[in-house]
């Protein structure tokens, strides 16, 4: 990808996908009575906004730039927020919710890291770069999250050593 505004037209559009798939997954989770994790989606969807608003800035978008289907170059043909989203539904569990807010993660981190790695464009490569970046971070989150719930599958939840990973 060598043209910023087409950069940043992806990076709105797969930025609105993540804050969309995390306010259901946060639906999911209030449906599951988890108001931890529900909270926690609710945060990412927040953060997922802020991208958005960072790229229309950076673009100089007033509104949202329209792109035919055609016109996106997506790996896989979709979004990598959009991937895997048919299994969603009000009954996911929360360790199934984390793998697939994970799963969205990891491939918007690969998303913007193969821009950064192959365009000859340096503010474009600059910009990717920033993004994959803010992307490996909320990688590492969900993955302190996942664990946190594996671990408390295996124990008690009124296991005193247990730590909730945002207090570490």
């Amino acid at each position: 990808m060598e043209d910023i505004h087409q950069f940043l037209a992806h990076a709105v559009e797969l930025e609105r996908e993540a804050a969309r798939r995390y306010e259901e997954l946060a639906e999911s989770m209030q449906a599951e009575s988890n108001s931890e994790v529900e909270k926690f989606f609710r945060r990412m969807a927040k953060f997922s906004r802020k991208h958005l608003a960072l790229a229309m800035e950076r673009g100089g978008f007033r509104q949202l730039p329209v792109l035919s289907a055609e016109d996106y170059v997506w790996p896989d043909g979709v979004s990598p927020e959009q991937f895997d989203w048919i299994g969603v539904d009000a009954m996911i569990d929360v360790n199934n919710a984390l793998d697939l807010a994970l799963d969205g993660e990891r491939r918007g981190h690969a998303f913007y890291a193969d821009i950064a790695s192959t365009t000859s464009d340096p503010e474009v490569r600059s910009m990717a770069e920033e993004f994959a970046s803010e992307e490996a971070e909320h990688v590492a989150e969900l993955e302190k999250w996942i664990a946190h719930y594996a671990v408390q599958t295996e124990k008690p939840r009124s296991d005193p050593k247990q730590k909730h990973p945002a207090t570490e």
